[in-house]
């Protein structure tokens, strides 16, 4: 979860709190901050410029010579290579002497004999990843709203002096994939009061009821539906604060339609999607299960087959959507839309990951259906897309929702007792400190003096026994000011195990003989299980049903393919004395078809290659022979305690055969 930092003062009060310091406290509390983004990467001295004229450069096809204002005394002459820059346009202009990212300085600079004072930027230019340009403009400068003012710093309008948290949440989490998530969490970390969006809703006296009506009949993968209609809404580019809060968060703006359904997403955790009203027949919404050998048509002009078990959105003829994973393009908002339809629905998380999974889709609104959204928040984040849309699009909101509801949500009732918390966590906590937690969490609840019983709020799905409530006492009273205890009671020392006691004693000799220990991989090539080792004569081999390449789709039956492998790759690198063992685990099994764990054996081998001593000054090189394996393995006995055992030549199609030297 991408967070920025000046969107979330928005919702709660951040003042003397810096980024890093915010990042160090969240971590503290128990949500680990990856890295902190900084938006502006050295970008100075970039202001916004109007084109007063644009015309062909004399000497070149593809430039443009421009007379810049850059609200000086006189417009600057700056030569542009953009396709689609032209007069009239606000843009950004670093000026001669500007610094951008990777410390890229701007000179004067002449340009096929024409002056050139600056540049007029592109997005990319500017330290914005391509995927998050706006299509239009992927091929050229950055064209933005002409109420900005000239010579105003560019780092203003765009939001580049912002900082981007990059949260590392955990699966149970689900609740921090919202700004409003996060600022619940930060609100409680610093204990300030999280201030909500303000949401404007002038509906019409028009009622939705005669226009769009919700069936579900798939209950149990979507207990609740809800339907809201905006009429009238002119499609076109969002403002400005919305495109640099969508690319802040990792996602391209396209549309003011469908930027609104996305800020509503990240802002209140709640995916929803925008239909175009006079794609659905009758109005009429149906959510259901696929059939076998159905398909449709999704956003990205792909044709996907579905299958039976796969929630659907369909109007009484067609599918118009992949519930939780995409749309269809048969019902998309394009630029002549005029009335939308938004969708805000739960839906079952596992119906939406088995989807996802099957059709190789992902989506930053699957994700949070995976994990689970917050029913509380379904109808009112169909409420505040509404308003904006009525805000930013021109629309006019109908009155009423069009929705159905099949289960109800309740919130969880869980007691903690003080008494066993202390216990828990060797602490002295009284009931007042422990109330106040609970009131930065902003969780409802009664106390009853050596209990307090709680109503978790339905933003928080991870909590469901008492543990979970300690845990969230004992990570906002700060787990480094949970004092340090010893456990009472007898305690035995810890010891080795035999197996664990050889695998020492042999690790350590080898390594004191000279050799070097390698780690190799347990998954191996057919080819490789197939060379027929010592252990491995009647071995069956053991495939993985879903192997990831072929030099990985076989447990091994030896070790030393992988040791030689080793020796070859050091051999072309110009590396031909090497010393190296390996202590790993074979697999065996006398079975053809796998029904049960094959044997697993653990075994040490080596291998000895080019010289095994060099000593320039005397002029001594001694290569490795069988003399030198042979006294690595008495000695090796020796440590282990085998008195008794002898050599015997091994008859092995792998091998060369041949006697060994006489001793």
């Amino acid at each position: 979860m991408l967070v920025s930092y000046k969107w979330l003062s928005q919702y709660i009060d951040l003042s003397g709190v810096s980024a890093k310091e915010l990042a160090e406290k969240i971590t503290r509390a128990g949500i680990e901050v990856d890295v902190i983004h900084e938006r502006r990467k050295g970008i100075e001295n970039v202001v916004i410029g109007h084109v007063v004229e644009r015309k062909q450069h004399p000497n070149a096809d593809k430039l443009s010579v421009c007379q810049v204002d850059l609200g000086e005394e006189e417009p600057v002459q700056i030569v542009c290579g953009a396709p689609n820059v032209n007069t009239g346009q606000r843009v950004a202009v670093a000026k001669v002497g500007a610094t951008l990212p990777d410390n890229f300085k701007i000179k004067k600079a002449k340009l096929r004999g024409e002056v050139s004072h600056g540049m007029i930027c592109s997005a990319q230019e500017l330290g914005i990843e391509e995927r998050l340009v706006a299509a239009e403009f992927k091929e050229g400068i950055m064209v933005l709203p002409e109420d900005l003012n000239i010579g105003s710093s560019v780092i203003d309008h765009l939001d580049l002096d912002d900082a981007i948290l990059e949260l590392d949440l955990t699966p149970n989490r689900s609740d921090c994939l919202s700004m409003l998530g996060v600022a619940y969490e930060v609100g409680a970390i610093l204990n300030r009061e999280v201030r909500l969006p303000e949401v404007r809703l002038q509906e019409e006296k028009e009622s939705i009821s005669a226009q769009v009506k919700v069936t579900i009949e798939a209950k149990e993968q979507c207990p609740y539906y809800v339907a809201k209609m905006v009429k009238g809404v002119q499609i076109g580019r969002s403002p400005l604060w919305l495109q640099n809060r969508l690319i802040a968060a990792g996602i391209r703006p396209i549309n003011n339609v469908v930027d609104v359904t996305n800020y509503v997403m990240l802002e209140y955790g709640q995916p929803l999607h925008a239909f175009d009203a006079s794609q659905i027949k009758e109005g009429h919404i149906i959510v259901r299960q696929a059939t076998d050998g159905e398909k449709v048509v999704t956003l990205d002009d792909q044709e996907r087959a579905l299958t039976s078990g796969m929630l659907l959105i369909t109007d009484p003829e067609k599918i118009i959507a992949v519930a939780g994973v995409m749309g269809a393009a048969n019902s998309e908002v394009t630029n002549e839309t005029k009335d939308v339809i938004i969708e805000s629905a739960y839906f079952a998380g596992h119906s939406v990951r088995n989807t996802s999974k099957l059709l190789g889709l992902r989506s930053e609104a699957s994700s949070r259906f995976e994990k689970g959204v917050d029913p509380a928040r379904i109808q009112a984040a169909a409420n505040r897309a509404a308003s904006l849309l009525a805000e930013l699009a021109g629309g006019q909101i109908i009155s009423g929702m069009a929705e159905e509801q099949v289960k109800d949500f309740p919130r969880a009732d869980i007691c903690l007792n003080i008494v066993r918390l202390n216990k828990v966590l060797g602490t002295s906590l009284r009931t007042e400190e422990v109330s106040q937690i609970f009131d930065r969490l902003s969780f409802e609840y009664e106390n009853k003096g050596n209990e307090i019983c709680v109503e978790v709020p339905t933003r928080r799905p991870d909590i469901t026994i008492e543990e979970d409530l300690m845990e969230e006492v004992a990570r906002l009273y700060g787990y480094d000011l949970i004092p340090t205890t010893l456990p009472s009671g007898v305690t035995t020392p810890g010891s080795r195990t035999k197996k664990q006691k050889i695998r020492g004693i042999v690790k350590k000799f080898l390594q004191g003989a000279g050799l070097h220990q390698i780690i190799t991989y347990s998954l191996t090539s057919k080819k490789n299980v197939e060379w027929k080792g010592i252990f491995a004569q009647q071995a069956n081999p053991v495939s993985l049903a879903m192997p990831m390449s072929e030099e990985r789709s076989h447990l091994r039956t030896s070790i030393i393919p992988n040791l030689l492998e080793v020796v070859g790759y050091n051999k072309n690198r110009k590396q031909l004395d090497t010393q190296l063992f390996e202590i790993g685990h074979i697999f065996l099994s006398e079975e053809e078809k796998l029904t049960t764990l094959p044997q697993e054996n653990e075994l040490v081998a080596g291998v000895l290659t080019g010289l095994w001593q060099v000593h320039p000054w005397q002029q001594v090189k001694v290569p490795v022979d069988f003399y030198v394996a042979k006294g690595i393995i008495e000695g090796l006995l020796e440590k282990l305690g085998i008195a008794s055992y002898q050599f015997e030549a091994a008859t092995l199609e792998a091998f060369i055969q041949g006697e060994p030297p006489a001793s």
